[in-house]
């Protein structure tokens, strides 16, 4: 029996890119496909003032560990920060810590609300 029931049903993905287009994410989370996670490694205020919806908060000082604990190190990883250098951070931190694919999302929250993505919190 195979290990994965549907991997013959839903094509594997290429692996990410080292940095990400906010129009990619959104494609896709528009398509349903599985498999990937977005972080939000601002502070939990800002998070809860609005975010990617969907998206995962953890503060680029837990990231490693709370990542570690609930994250596949192989899963596409989409990651946003306050600034691009914070993105740029968590992103490093996430690969040398093993994980695999891990995309810096270019813009953050700001390019992602241009585009009118799906969006959750205070707002």
């Amino acid at each position: 029996m195979a290990k994965n029931p549907v991997e013959n049903i839903i094509p594997s993905q290429p692996p990410v890119d080292r940095k990400s287009d906010v129009q990619a994410l959104k494609s896709r989370l528009q398509w349903g496909e599985p498999a990937f996670t977005i972080l939000d490694v601002r502070d939990r205020q800002t998070y809860n003032q609005g975010h990617i919806m969907g998206a995962l908060p953890m503060t680029i000082d837990s990231l490693v560990d709370a990542a570690a604990k609930s994250l596949s190190r192989s899963r596409d990883i989409y990651v946003y920060g306050t600034t691009d250098a914070d993105t740029a951070q968590a992103v490093q931190a996430l690969k040398r810590a093993g994980f695999e694919n891990v995309s810096e999302l270019k813009g953050g929250f700001a390019a992602w609300k241009v585009i009118g993505g799906p969006t959750e919190g205070i707002l």
